[in-house]
């Protein structure tokens, strides 16, 4: 029967656990942002350059 208390016990330690972390990470922004990532695929992945296009020689 001592064991069943000890397992309920550890059992609600988990799930308090698991909670402050799921609350630490909502609070933290981490679920800030839900739209972004599922129409993410669908942007077109464009290759940014920084140097500034070079001037031709005129002859």
């Amino acid at each position: 029967m001592y064991i069943i208390f000890l397992m309920i016990a550890v059992s609600i330690t988990v799930a308090a656990l698991f909670l402050g972390a799921f609350l630490w990470a909502v609070r933290s922004g981490q679920y800030d942002d839900d739209y972004t990532p599922a129409v993410r695929m669908l942007f077109e992945n464009e290759v940014t350059d920084n140097k500034k296009p070079e001037a031709k020689a005129k002859t």
